[in-house]
Order: C-alpha cells, then sequence, then structure tokens
C-alpha cells in the first residue's frame, strides 16, 4: 500500500468515527437521566406555550380572555423559537417560552448558551429569576450568571462565577423546594438555600406553584437538555 493511500485511508476512517461520535452526541442530547422527564423533545415546541401575561394580569382574566390570550402568544412563540439541531433557538424577538405545565417544588437541568452581550433567565413557578449572562456585561461587579436576580431582601448574587466562555454550552441544575432555590452552575454550587422572593408581589410569597419559563432578553439564545423531576 503507498503512503497517498494509507494516508487517504486514515483520513477516511478518521471522518467516519467523527461523524459517529458526533451522532451518538446528538443523540444523548435531550434524553433524561433516571427519575427525571424531558421538557424539550429535541424535535418539535411540543409541551411549550407562549407567554400570555404575567401571573398577576393572568388571574384576572376570565377562562374565555385567558384562551384569547394564550392562543395569540402561542403564534408569537412559532414565530420566534424553533427546534434546530436538537436545540431551542430564540431569535432575539418575542417573549419567553413557558412549559405547559405548572410545578411545585422541582429540581430542574438544563444546558443553555448565550453570545456575547447576552442577558437571559430562568423564571420559576412563572417568577424571575435564575440569572443567565455574559459575565462581561457586569464586569466591573465581577458578577457571573446562577443568582436570583430580583432579590432585593435576600443574596441576589452568586457567591462565585463559574460560567464557561460565551458561546459555550454551560449547565444549570436548580434545586427548588418550599421558597427556596440552590443553584449548581457547570456543578459549582453558586447559590445555597435561598429564598426566591416574589417581584410581582414582594408584601406575599413565591407563588406554591407556577411555570418554568426560558425567559426572552432581546437576544440569541440556546437551551436543550431540559430536564425536570418533581419533589
Amino acid at each position: 500500500m503507498t503512503l497517498a493511500r494509507f494516508s487517504f485511508i486514515a483520513c477516511l476512517t478518521l471522518a467516519i468515527v467523527q461523524c459517529a461520535t458526533a451522532r451518538t452526541a446528538i443523540a444523548a442530547d435531550n434524553t433524561p437521566p433516571e427519575g427525571f422527564v424531558a421538557l424539550f423533545n429535541g424535535h418539535n415546541l411540543d409541551g411549550w406555550k407562549g407567554l400570555a401575561a404575567d401571573p398577576p394580569k393572568r388571574a384576572k382574566m376570565s377562562k374565555d380572555e385567558l384562551a384569547a390570550a394564550q392562543a395569540k402568544a402561542d403564534e408569537r412563540m412559532r414565530d420566534h423559537w424553533k427546534a434546530v439541531d436538537g436545540a431551542l433557538v430564540f431569535d432575539g424577538k418575542g417573549d419567553s417560552l413557558c412549559t405547559a405545565k405548572d410545578y411545585g417544588d422541582f429540581e430542574l437541568l438544563v444546558d443553555w448558551k448565550i453570545l456575547k452581550d447576552g442577558d437571559s433567565g430562568i423564571y420559576l413557578r412563572g417568577s424571575p429569576q435564575v440569572q443567565i449572562w455574559d459575565p462581561a456585561v457586569k464586569a466591573a461587579m465581577g458578577v457571573g450568571s446562577g443568582g436570583l436576580f430580583n432579590n432585593q431582601k435576600n443574596p441576589s448574587k452568586p457567591t462565585t462565577t463559574a460560567d464557561k466562555p460565551v458561546g459555550e454550552w454551560n449547565t444549570f441544575r436548580i434545586r427548588m423546594v418550599g421558597e427556596k432555590v440552590s443553584v449548581w452552575l457547570n456543578d459549582q454550587l453558586v447559590v445555597d438555600n435561598v429564598i426566591l422572593e416574589n417581584y410581582w408581589d414582594r408584601s406575599q410569597p413565591i407563588y406554591a406553584t407556577g411555570q418554568i419559563e426560558l425567559q426572552n432578553h432581546g437576544n440569541t439564545l440556546y437551551f436543550k437538555n431540559v430536564y425536570v423531576k418533581e419533589l
């Protein structure tokens, strides 16, 4: 066998192995670990809905008003959120993406990726939020992602910056029991059993149940491997 032919076969074999590895990785995405349920199936928006309004406004709507608002929100959702190559992709327009189901106590796993100057978050029980952003946006404060950004009385900042470089995938593990939330970012505990305040009515505790939302903040966002376990 000539050296040129050997090199060609070696390169071809390497390409086949790399393709197989990539297919395996894609297949492994959006497959829930034991005890969890996948909120995103990797193919479409089944199990998700658009943001009709904030919780206080939804509570004041009649059944017919809420149905009409939800139908309009779902149409807007489909215009701006897409399933692309096994990921939920937001085009930077429109509103947050919401689970069709409400949750009480739960553990949530989610992978996310942003671009430079990106800004987003995860709403828990319909309330803001576990923060996602480019740490450079708040470089002067040295604040990474994972904090309970809207807290006023209780800690709002993560204890450390555990973000990967912008453009790489990050992983949240979020555990919510009662009023308290713990957040792990890339396997580092950044929020330790902190009370999440009710942003919509600060005189009241956080809602007992509510939807999980992937927040819109006017920039391109990516999410995958979205899993939940009810506690």
